[in-house]
Order: structure tokens, then sequence, then C-alpha cells
């Protein structure tokens, strides 16, 4: 087993304590690493910046593929996703980027081991690294860290949702305020700073719904459609990376019987996790969430030149 496996069982500040020290050493893949992370424990939008970069970086020519730990799914070790396979085979979130990106998406435990095979198979290309900010054993070339609004007055875990003190934003090349977040009391000085703003864009959507989700932060999505103008009849909320059960899905049809509702609205990300019961709750919209910078039109520019600039120094 190779000995970076058992720092999984530490903390995150005790794995943290162990590379700031020198006493563990990251490794490093041929292709550069663009790392996209959080503070807290879900609802940040990385997936959604995840998606965002990866069309910025398609539309400039760049060749990447995404590595992913493949959180929930039932396998384990390194695995190519299959855009038509499950959520339980490949975690929901990769599943859904594959599909949205239409790149290589692998997953596994150890990110290092998901490159190495992604090189093998692709060349060493540009990586983006999914949820990476706390996966430490890869040596990363650009890190991106999302926080949001709750974040600067959160607690760690197990008290709150902080997997790591605001200080560890000193680790980060660009922090992304999402939500409507202000930089203020964030330690970002000689930080690029980014903006981004979330959003849905609901289409063929019931007029009187029951919406239903299992994901981070299910009011903000509920909230989000109102805004929208849609005003749900019902709505029903499951832990986030839900896998929906058949009983689930009598749940919902039940719920759509007594509350008079005409159809149900989701999430692409529950979309996945319903794999085969999908078409039993028709008419379903399911709407995916957008992400947009809106002041780093050279975000890619300023991401490939700091790549240039460490790899030079390497």
């Amino acid at each position: 087993m190779n000995p970076l496996a058992s720092l999984f069982g530490l903390g995150v500040r005790a794995r943290n304590a162990l590379y700031d020290r020198g006493i563990v050493h990251a490794r490093r893949l041929r292709g550069p690493v663009v790392s996209i992370g959080n503070l807290s424990v879900g609802g940040s939008g990385k997936t959604p910046f995840v998606l965002l970069l990866g069309e910025l970086l398609k539309g400039r020519g760049i060749e990447f593929d995404v590595l992913s730990r493949g959180y929930g799914r039932k396998t384990r070790g390194v695995a190519l996703v299959d855009p038509a396979g499950s959520a339980g085979n490949f975690g929901d979130e990769p599943v859904l980027i594959a599909r949205r990106l239409n790149v290589p998406v692998i997953v596994g435990e150890e990110r290092y081991a998901a490159g190495v095979f992604a090189e093998k198979k692709f060349g060493p290309q540009l990586h983006l690294l999914d949820d990476g900010f706390q996966h430490r054993s890869l040596v990363r070339d650009f890190d991106i860290v999302l926080v949001t609004p709750e974040d600067i007055r959160d607690r760690l875990l197990p008290a709150g949702r902080l997997r790591e003190p605001l200080t560890s934003l000193r680790r980060a090349d660009a922090v992304v305020l999402t939500s409507g977040a202000s930089q203020d009391g964030f330690p970002v000085d000689g930080k690029v700073v980014w903006r981004a703003r979330r959003g849905i864009v609901p289409t063929n959507v019931p007029s009187k719904p029951v919406v239903f989700c299992g994901i981070a932060r299910p009011k903000h999505f509920v909230l989000q459609l109102r805004t929208a103008g849609i005003e749900p009849a019902a709505e029903a909320f499951y832990r986030d990376h839900h896998a929906y059960s058949e009983q689930d899905v009598r749940d919902l049809l039940n719920l759509r019987q007594r509350s008079e509702a005409d159809g149900f609205v989701t999430t692409e990300k529950d979309a996945v996790n319903l794999g085969g019961f999908l078409s039993a709750l028709e008419p379903l919209a399911v709407v995916p969430v957008k992400m947009e910078l809106t002041d780093a039109a050279n975000a890619v520019d300023t991401i490939m030149a700091r790549i240039a600039e460490r790899r030079h120094s390497a």
C-alpha cells in the first residue's frame, strides 16, 4: 500500500501539519494541476465552478481532464467515468461533469493515482482537481478556493461546517467569493479575488410543482425558484448525494397527489441520483445550475501564467 494512504485516516488539520512541516511530501504529475475546492462541507458551488472553468478552457482550445474522488460511489479504485453510467459506480458529481463537459473524468480515492491513469491514457494534459483543497498529497500549480458568506461566521467541524480555518486561505492562489460574499474578514491579501454569481436556468417547469432535492443547501434552490417566479406546491428534501429508492419515488408521487401539484422540479445532480426512476416522475423539470464570473474576464490567462511561472521555476 502507498504510505500516503494512511494519512487519510487523520483529520484535516493533522494531515496539513505534516505537509506544512515537510514531514510528508506531495507528488507531482507531469501535467499541470488546477485545484477547485472550498473550506466548508458542501454547498459552495464547486461543481458549477468546475463546469464553468471547463467551458472557459474548452473555449480556449485547452485540453484537460477532471480528477475526482467520486464521493458517494459504491466502488473503489481508479476508473474512467462513463457519462451514461450511474452515481453508484462513479459518484453523482463526476457523472454530471462528464455529461456536461464531454471530457475525461477519472475517479479515485488517491487523486495522484487517478492522474497517473489519466496521463497514461490521454497524455500529460491539464488536470482539474475537483474538491482538491484538502487533498494535499498531490502538487497543484494553481489553487482556487470558493467561499460563502456563511464561512466567515462558521465554526470548525464537528461544531460547524468548516473543514479548515479561514487562515488556510493562505495556501490559495485565487479566492472566489460566491453567493454575495464580501472579502471583508477573509485573509485574501496578495490573492487573486474573483466574484461568482450562481443561478438556475428553469425551463419547461410545471406551474405548480413538487420541488425536491438532495443537495447541501436545499433552501437556496427553493429561493432561486421563487425568485424566478416558481411557487412550489410542496417541498421534499433529502441528504446531500441522496441515492433515491423505489420507496422515495412512491412517497414523491403521493406528495404530488396530496398537494395537487402538476409535476416535479429537481436539480441535475438529483437527476443523476434518480437513475432509472427518472421517468416515473414525469412531468419532471431538471433545472441546471449556472455559475458566472462577474469580474474575471482574464481568468484563464491568470491561471496559465501562474502555471508557466511555477513550472519554469520547479
